[in-house]
Formats: structure tokens, C-alpha cells, sequence
């Protein structure tokens, strides 16, 4: 069986949440928008997920809305601010997942909305003093797109930073939190934001469900329309299976958010440390060091990338990735590794876990790695 450190792309679904979900494919099957005796319960199953995710994060019921996933969500914010909340610039950085950069360019295009994209250092870093005077100069209602956690080098914002600054320009803030919501606590009271995204499948729930927290100051229209669910908010029948298993992901995550962090980041680190002690001119892309996920570690290897490392560690059983796998099948090289720099004649790879990763599964990486290089 393949060794797995692709986590960041998608994790295994964890037996606890599929056995959670099973009831809702042999059984359960009503829909929830009926008002008999098969309908209502699915209902109620699906108003205690959006309660125990609220919980989770000190938000409000009512402001948590079920989405396909991180995608839908992110697209979901964005438009809603320019279409709804009177939002003309968006600023944003170079090393956004796609689903924000190829979105902007649509709304700067088809929409009367300026895009500003921060620059970010070699860590992957953007410069608050340079958000904090983009908003002094800008003339308009603003929005502050900045992803919490970056998913190919996994370098993090300060939330409360960008938060505090955006608070003091009356901009909007939204944060692609896909790759930290479950890893990391957050406190929508504690850290104010207006909007936040998420996706399941990122801490082993199912794939196709996420949910987009909007603050309830704001009313934004439907992203799709056809029918009365979310609260109007999003037509069409309910996922019970993702959202049942939405739920419960969150669930054990956030019960087990220390203990998974501290084994997480303890493989993290053992694998650099062994890539260190093992080999040559061995470099890390992003802050590995600093504030950034416990669940990346993005390795820069002093071999060309024709020597496909990454192709030979799959052949290896290996399965770990060369970016985001939302880029898998092109061939132009990661935007992000280009906004901070990278060396173009070295070769990245993605390593990223999960609670289920072992140190075991480590050492026969870096055994593997030996015979490679």
C-alpha cells in the first residue's frame, strides 16, 4: 500500500465520520425540505451540524451556510461583496489558492472592481505595513481577501493583525481557511472577520461539502437560485451525507486539535531534521520555522526538475505532490513558488500530513530518498 503525504491536497476520511454518515445512505433518505415524518428528522440532523460547527468557533447558527466546498465558498464571499455589500477593490496576494486569483479576474473584468495584489517576501510573507497603507490610499468600500494558511508552502497570516487593521479602515475581511479550519482554534469574537470558507474533505471528512461563515451584519443574495434552502441562500437539495460528515469531523477534530497537532508536528519535524542529517543542500520553501502549518513542509531538493523526484517517489509508493493539486496537469510551475523566488532549477516537493501519518511512514521516505538521490 502507497505511503501518503498528500494530505493537503485531500485526506482519508476517517472510519468514526464514514460510520456516522451510513445511516444517511441505507436509511435515512427523506428530504429535508418535506414536512413529514421522513423529512423532519434529516432536517434536524442538518440544523445540529450547523450548530455544533458554530460551537466550534464562537459563531451564530444562522451565520454558517453549507456549501460544495472551499471553492464555492471562496467564490461565494467574493462575489457577494462586490454584487451586494458595494465592494470596489479587492485586495489580495500573489499566492492565493486559484479559486481566489482566477476569480478576481473575473470580477475586475465583467465587474466595477479594482484588484490589488500584495507582494509577499522569499518566507511567503506579506508586508502589513504595505496592507495598512494600500487601505489609506484607496477610495471606495474594500475587501481584504488573505488566505490563513498557504497550502503549497503553508507560510500563515496573523489573523488578528490583518483583522485589526482591516477594522480600522472599515474594510470587509475574508479568509480562505480551508487548510487551517480544524487544525488551528478560531474565535470569530475573539478575531473578527466577516467572512471565512471551508472544506471537509481537508480534515477527514467527505469530499464535496464545506460551509461559508458570513457575519450576520451582512445580507449578500444567492450564489444559486431555485429553491428556499440554507435560508434562501443556496437553492437546491441538501447534502445530508457531507453535511452529517462535516459535522463530525469537526467534531473529533476540535476534541483532538492538541494531541493531533503535537504528533503532527513531531513527524514534521523528524522528517527535516533526517532530510538535514542525510543530505546535501537541503532548503524549505516558506517559514517552516516561524508561524506556519504543522501540517506542510514544502522541500526544496538540489536535483533539476527533469530528474523527476516526484514521479520516481511515486513509482517508490510515495505519494506526495509538487504544489497544489488544483494545478496538477499544467506544466507553467507553481505561482507560488514563483512569487517568492523559488530556484527554478531545483526541484519542490510537497510533504504534507495528517493524524494518521506514522514515523515509520517517514523512515521509509527517507530510505527511499537514499536510493533516489
Amino acid at each position: 500500500m502507497a505511503i501518503y503525504f498528500d494530505n493537503a491536497a485531500t485526506t482519508r476520511i476517517d472510519p468514526i465520520v464514514a460510520e456516522a454518515m451510513l445511516p444517511f445512505l441505507n436509511g435515512s433518505f427523506g428530504n429535508p425540505s418535506a414536512i413529514h415524518s421522513m423529512g423532519r428528522p434529516i432536517r434536524a440532523e442538518i440544523e445540529k451540524a450547523r450548530k455544533t460547527i458554530a460551537a466550534k468557533i464562537n459563531a451564530s447558527p444562522s451565520e454558517i451556510f453549507f456549501t460544495s466546498g472551499g471553492t464555492e465558498a471562496n467564490n461565494t464571499a467574493l462575489l457577494g461583496c462586490v454584487r451586494d455589500l458595494g465592494v470596489k477593490h479587492i485586495i489580495t496576494s500573489n499566492i492565493e489558492h486559484h479559486c481566489i486569483l482566477h476569480y478576481v479576474d473575473f470580477l475586475e473584468k465583467h465587474h466595477d472592481v479594482a484588484i490589488h495584489k500584495l507582494s509577499v517576501n522569499k518566507e511567503g510573507r506579506i508586508d502589513y505595513t504595505e496592507l495598512n497603507e494600500k487601505l489609506k490610499e484607496l477610495d471606495g468600500k474594500t475587501l481584504v481577501s488573505l488566505m490563513h494558511g498557504n497550502n503549497e508552502i503553508g507560510t500563515m497570516i496573523d489573523l488578528n493583525k490583518v483583522s485589526e487593521i482591516c477594522k480600522s479602515h472599515d474594510a470587509l475581511f475574508h479568509s480562505d481557511t480551508v487548510q487551517t479550519f480544524a487544525h488551528f482554534p478560531l474565535d470569530v469574537q475573539e478575531t473578527p472577520l466577516d467572512f471565512i470558507s471551508c472544506s471537509a474533505h481537508k480534515f477527514h471528512g467527505p469530499k464535496g461539502i464545506g460551509f461559508l461563515y458570513i457575519h450576520s451584519d451582512h445580507k449578500i443574495s444567492p450564489m444559486f437560485y431555485g429553491g428556499a434552502q440554507e435560508r434562501n441562500m443556496r437553492a437546491g437539495t441538501e447534502n445530508i451525507l457531507g453535511i452529517v460528515g462535516l459535522a463530525k469531523a469537526t467534531e473529533i477534530a476540535f476534541d483532538s486539535l492538541e494531541e493531533d497537532q503535537k504528533h503532527i508536528t513531531g513527524l514534521r519535524n523528524d522528517l527535516k531534521d533526517q532530510l538535514l542529517e542525510n543530505f546535501q543542500d537541503i532548503q524549505f520553501n516558506g517559514d517552516c520555522d516561524g508561524e506556519s502549518l504543522y501540517t506542510v513542509l514544502n522541500v526544496s531538493f538540489p536535483v533539476s526538475p527533469d530528474k523527476m523526484l516526484l514521479l520516481n517517489l511515486d513509482v517508490s509508493g510515495i505519494c506526495a505532490s509538487g504544489g497544489s493539486a488544483c494545478s496538477s496537469g499544467t506544466d507553467i510551475g507553481s505561482h507560488v513558488l514563483n512569487a517568492i523566488g523559488a530556484d527554478p532549477n531545483r526541484t519542490a516537493i510537497r510533504f504534507s500530513f495528517s493524524k494518521f501519518s506514522t514515523r515509520l511512514e517517514v523512515d521509509e521516505l527517507i530510505e527511499k530518498l537514499k536510493g533516489m538521490l
